[in-house]
């Protein structure tokens, strides 16, 4: 396989695929790595992607919980308080968000990667294009043959080709990967510019709350962590400012001054300027190529959830890929990748976009009216973050209302505390059957001999919680949590999401006829997917 751009998303993706044994070529345009910071927030899904992929426990010591998020006018009343709720434990198991210095998670990912065998990536390399096979063709042979030529300048102009039955375009916002595959874009209409500054303070800052949204019709402005001992500060451009020299370093610290920053007690890291959009790939894939990440989603930065969701993304893929290339589903199955993926992205550009046109009033009469339509929001007190929302149509169990929502994470140790085991650890991910109360029976032994070796053979694996076994609901979040669901049995996907869930005598066996049938079909991907020829099962493992 060949995955284009070494960022967090490509590199992520990469070293799940070579954690499954499968060979990735990684190719990079840059020839080192970038080293400042772009994305600043990971939310709870987020983080404990990382942590199956083996990099969170090594990242959370360098994050930053937020308390809350102050949404303020020019006159610094509140307008909005998103509160974090460090202290209240997620469906993730992780803290609602985190914010953090990405070169630190680009570091950890790299250097995880590195220990893969079978990943090799190269830097320097500026993809070109997309041929069918090792010889010369159109990219439409490309989307459509058993498997591609990718054509790359190296270092010093020299040609590179690289064969891979599939490529992944993790190469941002301008992908090359998208252009090649003749993948369409809708543009949902939101355009601004503003300058990103990053500065690290001479001496440490308490910053309370945490982060905070400046909804000034004069600058609006944001105000947040850049991960401990960081702090990152973005500017709207207005259209009375030059058009030369607005991202240079005097504007930044002319605009820092006012937050008490100067070059007396603080070193800036980084200031450019960004033009914050909103857009959204028609469809995930074409034949053999595919994208993600910025390549198939931009969206403004006001909820967090840019680089969460290119994680998302890697995570969702990761698996079915593996899938197809072991031979244990068609390649259809990958379709369900673009139909899960866009029903979640989609809320999540739309959410952004609309918090842009709240934070970006400029009239001060508009700006004025705003303020006390949000006077009563503001005078309730915090509200929570948002869900996240669920799958759309792809690999779930039809009918089951609960499919497609994050599955619980809470600890399953014996000490009893939140901090205890994590579910995921204990279980190490992959596919999961979990059971609880009812009879207290191991959902292994719920499954018919034949059915439990197919479920073996992909790798699944079965736990029961039970207050004398390896496995116990420390806290009681599971009792709650499958006594909502009015079920005793749930799957798990790798990807931590609810395939199905089931109660009472043969809802395992249930469970894991519906996936194996699911899987055979290669899934419903929904309205407008694509199928192609049935990939061969003999893709080389190292």
């Amino acid at each position: 396989m060949a995955v284009i751009g070494a960022g967090p998303v490509g590199l992520l993706l990469a070293l799940l695929l070579g954690r499954q044994g499968w060979q990735v070529e990684v190719l990079e345009r840059q020839a080192t790595a970038y080293g400042r910071p772009r994305a600043v927030h990971l939310d709870h899904e987020a983080a404990r992607i990382l942590q199956n992929a083996g990099v969170m426990d090594d990242l959370a010591p360098q994050t930053e919980v937020m308390d809350s998020y102050l949404w303020r006018n020019a006159a610094g009343t509140a307008l909005l308080w998103l509160d974090g709720a460090p202290e209240v434990p997620t469906v993730s198991g992780w803290p609602a968000s985190s914010m953090f210095h990405q070169p630190d998670l680009e570091r950890l990912l790299a250097e995880a990667v590195s220990r893969q065998p079978g990943v090799r990536v190269r830097t320097g390399h500026d993809v070109r294009d997309v041929v069918a096979g090792p010889v010369s063709g159109a990219v439409s042979g490309a989307a459509a043959g058993e498997s591609v030529s990718v054509q790359a300048d190296g270092p010093g102009g020299a040609r590179t080709q690289v064969h891979a039955r599939w490529v992944i375009g993790c190469d941002g916002a301008d992908s090359r990967i998208r252009q090649l595959a003749g993948l369409d874009v809708t543009d949902h209409h939101y355009q601004a510019q503003w300058l990103i500054v990053d500065v690290r303070p001479a001496e440490p800052v308490r910053w309370s709350p945490l982060n905070i949204q400046v909804c000034d019709p004069a600058r609006p402005t944001t105000a947040v962590s850049g991960g401990p001992g960081r702090r990152r500060f973005e500017f709207m451009r207005l259209p009375g400012d030059p058009q030369d020299g607005f991202d240079s370093p005097s504007t930044a610290w002319r605009l820092l001054e006012p937050w008490g920053l100067t070059p007396a007690n603080a070193v800036l890291e980084r200031h450019a300027l960004y033009t914050f959009g909103a857009r959204l790939v028609d469809r995930w894939r074409r034949g053999r190529l595919l994208v993600a990440g910025d390549a198939a989603h931009q969206m403004p930065p006001f909820a967090g959830q840019g680089l969460c969701s290119g994680l998302r993304d890697a995570a969702n893929l990761a698996w079915k890929l593996d899938l197809v290339l072991a031979g244990r589903a068609p390649e259809t199955l990958l379709d369900t990748y673009g139909t899960e993926r866009g029903s979640q992205v989609l809320p999540e550009i739309d959410f952004s976009v609309e918090l842009g046109k709240i934070i970006c009033v400029l009239d001060p009469a508009a700006a004025a009216a705003r303020d006390l339509d949000f006077a009563p929001i503001a005078e309730a007190g915090p509200v929570p973050l948002p869900d996240r929302p669920p799958l759309g149509a792809g690999l779930l169990l039809p009918g089951d209302p609960h499919a497609g929502k994050v599955a619980l994470q809470a600890p399953v140790g014996r000490d009893g505390s939140r901090y205890g085991t994590r579910l995921d650890d204990a279980t190490g991910g992959g596919w999961v059957l979990l059971g609880h109360g009812g009879d207290g029976s191991d959902p292994a032994g719920d499954l018919p001999a034949e059915l439990a070796r197919w479920w073996a053979s992909l790798g699944g694996r079965c736990f029961q919680l039970a207050q004398d076994g390896p496995l116990q609901d420390s806290t009681g979040a599971y009792g709650r949590w499958f006594g909502t669901l009015e079920r005793d049995t749930v799957l798990i996907r790798p990807d931590s999401y609810l395939f199905g869930t089931a109660a009472g005598p043969g809802a395992a066996a249930g469970l894991v006829d519906a996936l194996r049938s699911a899987l055979s079909a290669g899934a419903e991907p929904g309205a407008g997917a694509e199928s192609s020829d049935a990939e061969s099962s003999d893709a080389e493992r190292i």
